[in-house]
């Protein structure tokens, strides 16, 4: 289980976000979850620099429709990167095993395919309550770390560019 503040970071050691642009995908289900993420996110976007007309918030019913709502940014729109939002609580089946493992690997070919980071900001937990520590509760805001990652990732791409 994880003991780490997902929303603890040095403020000092993210680069500003401000000519930066950003797509947000979040999933519809689990939805008080995902809505918190999305707040987080762009929250901590905003904080670094992102303005409103830096950041674009799409949606799609599930978790596992998240690689294509990414892919749609790719291919539709002019982001720099793109944070991908979900939540997938264990259950009683292996639903949430097949559904884990394709927004996995879809982001994975997400990155390697267009060349930009797609970051993966989905909540895989055991219960409701380990989703709600991640979302803004006790463990801090996984949509935090997210937006963190995505402008970390920008500035290493930025890096070899100049």
């Amino acid at each position: 289980m994880a003991t780490k503040d997902l929303s603890a970071y040095d403020i000092n050691s993210v680069p500003s976000a401000e000519a930066m642009s950003f797509g947000i995908v979040v999933a519809e289900w689990n939805w008080e979850i995902t809505s918190a993420l999305a707040r987080g996110a762009i929250d901590t976007l905003k904080k670094h620099g992102a303005t409103d007309d830096n950041i674009s918030v799409k949606y799609v019913p599930g978790t596992f429709e998240l690689p294509l709502g990414g892919q749609y940014f790719a291919e539709l729109d002019n982001v720099d990167a793109v944070i991908l939002l979900g939540c997938v609580i264990q259950g009683e089946t292996r639903h949430f095993d097949y559904i884990c493992e394709g927004v996995t690997q879809g982001t994975k070919d997400l990155n390697l395919k267009y060349n930009k980071p797609f970051i993966f900001g989905v909540l895989t937990t055991n219960n409701e309550q380990q989703a709600r520590d991640r979302s803004g509760g006790k463990l801090g805001n996984k949509g935090d770390e997210a937006a963190v990652t995505a402008i970390k990732m920008l500035d290493l791409k930025n890096s070899f560019i100049k």
